[in-house]
């Protein structure tokens, strides 16, 4: 074992960490706000679009992750270059950057995990409590603001934080679209002598310091709220 790389190789897995943070913020961003959209739908039975989303969770659940990324990078700029095509507009999509990319297939693969995860939050809430809100004057979006969007978080709170760690390693077939994340960098600076043994080592590592890290943070957010509550009680 290379011990003079296995160092070099852990900075370098280090430089990967922003853009793997920012492709987990980023694409929470996107997911959270959806994800609980539909669950709200989910669980109210709104017709046609609970049919579509239970069909949208089944192809996220049954099909592997890399199979989705490779069906939606090389769909999207066929989509892109005809729509271009049609309406002439001179733009090279094949000079977008891969983190454009990272960002939507992502967030279509969160989107049904936390859909679920506030489902399961949104059952645990009594159906009085909405009825007396509504009762009391609040309007429906109120209700929620106010009332059950608190609950729901307090509640999907592990899973969302299994949600996320679950996201922060999904970054890392992000170099199935070169996207410069952890494994890809560490990767290629391994190929130069072949030291792919300390690259995984060292990814290895990496992975397991970042998750520890949002772990820890989800815990003490639990923490908090925990005593919170204790206090309201």
């Amino acid at each position: 074992m290379d011990l003079a790389f296995l160092l070099e190789a852990f900075w370098i897995a280090l430089t990967g960490v922003p853009l793997t943070l920012l492709v987990t913020v980023v694409t929470l961003m996107i997911a959270v706000p959806i994800g609980f959209i539909l669950a709200v739908f989910r669980v109210n039975n709104i017709p046609v679009i609970k049919q579509l989303s239970i069909v949208y969770l089944s192809f996220v659940r049954g099909t592997p992750l890399i199979v989705q990324i490779f069906l939606i990078y090389s769909t999207i700029p066929l989509i892109l270059n005809m729509t271009f095509q049609k309406y002439q507009i001179d733009y090279d999509i094949f000079a977008i950057h891969p983190v454009w990319y990272a960002f939507i297939i992502f967030s279509f693969h969160m989107i049904a995990i936390l859909m679920e995860v506030f489902r399961g939050g949104l059952s645990t809430i009594d159906q009085g409590q909405r009825e007396a809100a509504l009762a009391a004057g609040l309007s429906p979006v109120q209700t929620y603001i106010r009332i059950l969007i608190p609950q729901v978080f307090a509640n999907a709170l592990p899973n969302l934080s299994t949600a996320t760690i679950h996201l922060i390693k999904a970054t890392s077939l992000g170099y199935a679209i070169s996207l410069q994340e952890i494994t890809l960098r560490t990767k290629v600076a391994a190929n130069v002598g072949y030291n792919y043994l300390e690259a995984y080592i060292d990814i290895f590592i990496v992975y397991i310091i970042l998750c520890s890290i949002v772990e820890f943070a989800f815990k003490r957010m639990e923490e908090r709220l925990k005593k919170y509550q204790g206090l309201s009680e």
